[in-house]
């Protein structure tokens, strides 16, 4: 057999290998959250945005909600704020919202200019314009950090799905930061720092969307965070708490850990922890039961046969 016609049998074994995922998805709904460290990139930037438009050209409706940590954090500095963060989440004053403000006009505009190459249509939707409504944190006790006034940092009073669910019936990708409108502000430019993992937990349940999918750098969860051969396949709620207590989740994995439970919680039934630094990783988690990353459901028992024999394998 020459290589052409290898070439083409594994194109054709590909086509049908993905079939009945296509049919199962199709019409449904992915929540994606890609962290901002994504977009300090435009090579993967582009690499996971045309894996999304390939699931959006095969019929999935999708969600992308975008972080924008990295940028905060160098704009900040350039501007000779000191970033503060506590468990993973940043606190906000004044002038670090002007920053967030900035930086997140910035990469909705990187999205939307890739995806226009893509043909993939987008709709950037923040503030009083987006689905988020939130009031400003009260001030909390954080563990060994005492109490912590977060500043304009808010915690989501409501989200209008419905607004979302419209683009989305229009054949469009709605493109969410990670600020919500205050709604407790008369000011309709008035807005509050959001963690983006929340928003896309809150979104995915509202939606009643079918998966809820993390890109981040990891490459998932970790059993043990300096042992790279410890990826955990798989895992469910009651897991995930277990990984917890041990100390297997640290950082900026706490705050993904809390929006794993939101969306689990509100009825979303499988979540992904991938790494867009994996080639085609998005693809291969959507279209094969080995995956790429980590996939946490409500109980080990509602996963497949084949779903739990691939994972103990990788």
């Amino acid at each position: 057999m020459n290589n052409n016609v290898k070439d083409r049998s594994l194109v054709v074994a590909a086509l049908r290998h993905a079939a009945p995922y296509v049919r199962l998805y199709k019409g449904k709904t992915f929540v994606v959250k890609a962290g901002g460290e994504l977009f300090l990139s435009g090579d993967k930037t582009r690499a996971l945005l045309e894996q999304m438009a390939i699931l959006h050209q095969v019929g999935i409706r999708l969600v992308l909600v975008h972080g924008a940590g990295p940028q905060a954090t160098q704009r900040s500095k350039e501007q000779g704020l000191e970033p503060k963060m506590v468990e993973g989440r940043r606190v906000t004053d004044a002038e670090t919202l002007k920053v967030c403000e900035q930086v997140n006009a910035e990469i909705r505009a990187q999205i939307k200019a890739t995806c226009d190459s893509l043909g993939m249509p987008t709709k950037g939707l923040v503030g009083a314009d987006g689905p988020v409504r939130a009031r400003k944190r009260e001030p909390v006790q954080m563990g060994d950090a005492g109490l912590v006034d977060f500043g304009f940092v808010g915690d989501i009073d409501s989200i209008d799905a419905d607004s979302v669910q419209a683009y989305l019936d229009a054949g469009t990708v709605p493109v969410i930061s990670p600020l919500g409108f205050d709604s407790e502000s008369d000011d309709a430019g008035a807005l509050l720092n959001i963690n983006a993992d929340t928003i896309a937990a809150s979104l995915a349940a509202q939606l009643h969307a079918e998966k809820l999918i993390l890109a981040t750098g990891a490459l998932g969860i970790f059993e043990d965070i300096n042992d790279k051969g410890s990826l955990v396949s798989y895992t469910d709620i009651e897991g995930l708490q277990q990984l917890r207590e041990n100390g297997s989740l640290a950082d900026g994995m706490l705050p993904k850990a809390k929006a794993i439970e939101l969306a689990v919680a509100g009825g979303v039934p499988r979540v992904h922890v991938i790494s867009y630094a994996v080639t085609d990783g998005l693809l291969l988690e959507i279209f094969t039961n080995e995956g790429t990353g980590t996939l946490v459901v409500k109980s080990i028992a509602a996963l497949t046969a084949a779903e739990q024999s691939a994972g103990a394998g990788s």
